[in-house]
């Protein structure tokens, strides 16, 4: 069992951005006390924490709570960064995140009415046509580098990647027809990773009283 003083977090498998966050606390070697939720029943304890009612949420042992996924990305690798993400080889920890920023900003809601046009006064053929144009600038960057700002992976991969997922996967035949080898490349590459494997297991979800998954596992 882990211990009573290791953070909280609060995910939900599937979200990109409990994806996300999870991918940091694996990179940071950050260990905390995972708990499953399911999205119909929030847990009273996460809302009590985080009335936002989103996951993820990273309680700390001491009450304090971080809300949002990238602050909880910052905050396990700014504690521990073996990996470097947060040290690109090319441009500075700014422009990754602005890279963070124009993913969550402009392409997550065209991604939404991509996925789930019937929610919006929009059509899904024109929400992919936008994404699709966030999409290439990725293809133009990974044809100068490996990963999106240099030789090795940085918060911006990890930090985009579920997202970029979440968008192939809404109509996979489309996706692996367009033009953006690099792109393809990278998102496969991640996935078939060691650290995505470890970022995916499946959980029961957490009921009150119990501790938690020790997570990561090793």
């Amino acid at each position: 069992m882990p211990s009573t003083a290791l953070p909280v977090l609060y995910s939900f498998r599937r979200c990109p951005y409990a994806m996300r966050a999870r991918l940091a606390l694996i990179a940071s070697d950050t260990r905390c006390a995972l708990r499953e939720i399911v999205l119909r029943d929030k847990p009273a304890e996460m809302l009590a924490a985080s009335p936002k009612g989103t996951v993820p949420v990273l309680v700390m042992a001491d009450g304090a709570v971080l809300e949002q996924s990238l602050d909880i990305m910052l905050w396990a690798l700014r504690r521990n960064d073996p990996q470097r993400w947060l040290q690109p080889d090319a441009g500075t920890i700014d422009d990754l995140l602005a890279l963070v920023a124009a993913c969550d900003g402009d392409f997550k809601p065209q991604l939404d009415r991509y996925k789930y046009p019937n929610r919006f006064d929009d059509t899904a053929h024109a929400a992919r046509e936008r994404g699709a144009a966030f999409l290439r600038g990725l293809e133009a960057r990974l044809s100068a580098s490996p990963h999106l700002a240099g030789t090795h992976a940085t918060l911006a991969d990890a930090a985009l990647m579920p997202f970029v997922r979440q968008f192939a996967m809404v109509d996979a035949a489309w996706f692996d027809a367009q033009p953006w080898p690099r792109l393809h490349a990278w998102l496969s590459a991640w996935t078939a990773s060691e650290l995505f494997a470890r970022a995916m297991p499946k959980y029961a979800p957490w009921k009150t009283g119990e501790a938690g998954i020790d997570f990561p596992l090793p």
